[in-house]
């Protein structure tokens, strides 16, 4: 027991006290060599008050799953932000790296906890379905609030002609040698 809260500390970082399997044994009984019946009869206990305990927990865990979890607010087709704290294979420094990157489209909703992105060149090698913790919608800067603030250029690439090219300058010429 705590001396200011009169809480076990279990209950103090848990929310309840676990009961271990000898907790269900008679104190008053001492038995050197228990018979085969009692030790069975321990052992239907034990396997009671553990199914009963692992009942509880499950409870307790999609209670506090439940009261914690939160509904996404946006919808297939929006524009997300996707967390990179778990990207290990973006290069440059992990300091400077950017926390968000995007935005993305939404392209489907698995379940109830991943959506797929539309993902870019960049990190075309993460998967396309991330889970909902990761996930943030885009909020898409005021212009009247800031009308200092630049919009990044679209950049369009140049539809490439089929046509046969020809070759205006040489840069480098390699030497090719031929053994003798």
């Amino acid at each position: 027991m705590h001396a200011s809260s009169n809480q076990t500390p279990a209950i103090l970082a848990k929310g309840w006290n676990r009961k271990l399997p000898q907790d269900s044994l008679r104190k008053d009984l001492f038995e050197i060599n228990p018979t085969a019946a009692s030790f069975k009869g321990m052992l239907e206990k034990t396997r009671k008050h553990a199914k009963r305990f692992m009942v509880d927990s499950f409870a307790y865990t999609k209670d506090k799953w439940d009261s914690s979890h939160a509904t996404p607010d946006f919808k297939v087709g929006d524009l997300v932000l996707l967390s990179t704290t778990n990207f290990n294979s973006i290069r440059g420094c992990k300091n400077l790296k950017d926390s968000l990157s995007g935005p993305f489209v939404s392209k489907a909703l698995h379940g109830k906890n991943s959506f797929e992105l539309e993902i870019s060149k960049e990190l075309s090698n993460q998967h396309s379905t991330c889970p909902l913790s990761l996930i943030i919608s885009y909020k898409s800067s005021d212009s009247e609030k800031f009308p200092l603030r630049n919009k990044a250029p679209q950049v369009i690439s140049p539809i490439e002609s089929s046509g046969i090219k020809k070759i205006t300058k040489v840069l480098k010429e390699r030497k090719l040698r031929t053994n003798k």
